[in-house]
């Protein structure tokens, strides 16, 4: 045996020194693609939320400074302007009291709907490319961002399956009501951090809970979450206070009613979360507290709503009536509301029934009661202090009505609580299909094609749209820099009002480099300092606006041009300027120029500096 293994072969020595050859690394690309593949289902989801929302606005591409919306004009006019100021954070020139319009006052931009961080956060695409390309990236992002935000909600913390979460997502971000506040109202359309908020509400919950803990509460998930609530409640304030608002009452009712329906999980969690609430609240005021002081007691801040709760009321009828909107809606039901930017209600008796239908058999589960309950509170709500119906007043009082005379609350629009509802309907359509596909038998087809056909009687119709009125070349040339310094106050003549307001397209186009007097904003000017649309005009303007109404030339005698010249220097202005494509223009001028002499021509447009 021992001569045997003498003479065996022995392990060769050099074989130890071999490496074994490397595993090639992934290549960047190779990483990606291999994420993408992972996540191909999302990504679809995504992409056809994406395509649907540029199929809905494509009425204003490929061409958006040419193109605007037919349907509210005047208020893309006014979110133009808006990101057009919001853009100048850029070189330093901003303000939350801007005087680049209502000359000399100006305008308190925490108390109008200025969109300040989308403003500031697309500012660049602003500067490079104007800001009607910036409104519609946002029109269209706005709806895809909504319904990406809700879709990975439902998938990651509802655990939803994609299809499930896909169909409750599309009603999220292109239901009735968002897709009608998409004609103009950008601040509304924003609620693509409504799913955080949410999501940061579930995890501070979860957290909260010591269930299955021995340490008790999870108490680093409870600070982080209340930072990133914090946080995330900032940044809407910014975005869209409105929003904010409805989503906070409705998170209240939904944690009420869901605290009394695990009553149990109420009594674990309730001291940890109250806690963590608090903490968010205070970390948010932190920031916003200045903010909002000026919003309501800064210069030009109002603290009242200006729109009547009487008029802005959801008429009862509306709600099972399917929207102009939709494909299959009719104009005639447009009588039920009161503008086509207000079509928050018509979610039809299809959708209705099918939800109520899901919410039945989905049964007393928790989530199910608090969305049951936030819809009917919201829903109820967005009646306004009397019930409507058909358009014709009831007398019977609606839960509205208990708002009343709270500061702050009273001046929401109650129509718009009805917002609130289309997330509650899609996450109870979400969890019914969700159920339903992981089940057996006939309820695993009905569920999801019940669904489905409900919500395509509420699938919409792109955004109306037409051409834009071309801006004078004295604006788009840049003559105006030879009648205004940069900073200084221009005056266009008509100026702009609330319900014209299209010579702030000038500003627009300008980069908003110059102030106006008078305009289309929030201030005020109502009585005892109340909110008012628009400020009071001065009489040489009001002289002016009637000539470019009726066409009738107006008296000028000595007191017609000392109130000019004395107008004048209160608005601070450098130069008036009446462009050619001003109505009654020839009038105007001979006017003009009896109040200031001879007018200088440049371009299109006869100019007088001061």
């Amino acid at each position: 045996m021992t001569s045997a293994a003498r003479t065996a072969p022995g392990p060769d020595r050099d074989q130890a020194l071999r490496l074994d050859p490397a595993a090639p690394r992934p290549t960047r690309t190779a990483r990606l693609l291999a994420t993408a593949d992972r996540h191909r289902a999302d990504l679809l989801a995504g992409l056809l939320f994406t395509l649907l929302a540029g199929w809905l606005t494509h009425g204003l591409w490929p061409a958006p400074g040419q193109r605007v919306l037919a349907l509210n004009a005047a208020d893309q006019t006014l979110y133009e302007w808006f990101l057009a100021v919001d853009s100048r954070a850029l070189l330093g020139d901003f303000s939350l009291l801007t005087d680049r319009l209502n000359a000399p006052d100006g305008v308190n931009l925490m108390a109008n709907t200025t969109v300040i961080a989308l403003g500031v956060l697309l500012a660049p695409v602003t500067w490079a490319f104007g800001a009607p390309v910036t409104f519609a990236l946002l029109a269209a992002g706005n709806l895809a961002g909504t319904a990406v935000a809700w879709y990975l909600l439902f998938t990651r913390t509802l655990r939803a399956r994609r299809l499930a979460a896909g169909l409750g997502a599309a009603l999220c971000g292109f239901g009735p009501g968002m897709v009608s506040q998409s004609n103009g109202h950008l601040h509304m359309t924003a609620q693509w951090l409504v799913p955080v908020i949410v999501w940061l509400v579930i995890r501070l919950l979860r957290a909260a809970d010591p269930a299955g803990r021995p340490a008790g509460p999870d108490r680093w998930r409870l600070a982080s979450s209340a930072v990133g609530l914090a946080a995330a409640v900032t940044a809407q304030l910014f975005i869209g206070e409105e929003v904010l608002f409805l989503t906070a009452v409705t998170l209240l009712v939904m944690t009420l009613a869901y605290g009394l329906t695990d009553r149990a999980l109420l009594r674990r969690a309730l001291p940890a979360f109250g806690g963590g609430m608090m903490v968010a609240t205070g970390l948010a005021l932190l920031v916003l507290a200045y903010p909002l002081w000026y919003q309501f007691a800064g210069p030009q801040g109002v603290a009242d709503g200006m729109f009547s709760p009487d008029y802005f009321s959801a008429d009862l009828a509306s709600w099972s009536t399917l929207s102009p909107q939709s494909v299959l809606g009719s104009a005639a039901a447009s009588r039920l509301t009161t503008g086509p930017a207000e079509y928050n209600t018509f979610l039809g008796w299809p959708l209705l029934l099918v939800t109520a239908a899901c919410a039945l058999w989905l049964g007393r589960r928790p989530l199910v009661v608090a969305c049951v309950a936030g819809a009917l509170v919201m829903g109820a709500l967005s009646l306004g202090p009397e019930v409507i119906v058909a358009g014709e007043r009831t007398g019977l009082p609606a839960p509205y009505a208990l708002l009343a005379g709270v500061p702050v609350v009273d001046g929401a629009l109650p129509m718009r609580f009805a917002l609130a509802v289309l997330p509650l309907v899609g996450t109870v359509l979400t969890l019914a299909v969700d159920r339903a596909l992981a089940a057996s038998g006939r309820a695993r087809r009905l569920v999801p094609l019940a669904v489905g056909a409900a919500l395509l009687t509420v699938f919409p119709t792109p955004l109306p749209t037409t051409d834009r009125p071309a801006l004078p070349e004295f604006v788009t040339a840049g003559h105006w820099r030879q009648c205004v310094r940069p900073g200084g106050v221009l005056v266009p003549v008509p100026a702009a009002t609330p319900a014209d307001p299209w010579p702030m397209r000038w500003a627009t186009a300008a980069d908003a480099a110059f102030g106006m007097p008078e305009g289309f904003f929030i201030g005020s000017y109502g009585r005892d300092g109340s909110a008012a649309m628009g400020t009071y005009k001065r009489p040489t303007s009001a002289l002016l606006a009637d000539i470019a109404k009726r066409g009738v030339p107006a008296a000028v005698g000595d007191e017609q041009r000392r109130q000019a010249a004395r107008d004048i220097q209160f608005w601070g202005a450098s130069c008036v300027a009446l462009t050619d494509d001003a109505p009654h223009a020839e009038t105007l001028r001979r006017t003009l120029e009896q109040l200031f002499g001879p007018g200088t021509r440049v371009a299109d447009a006869w100019t007088w500096r001061f």
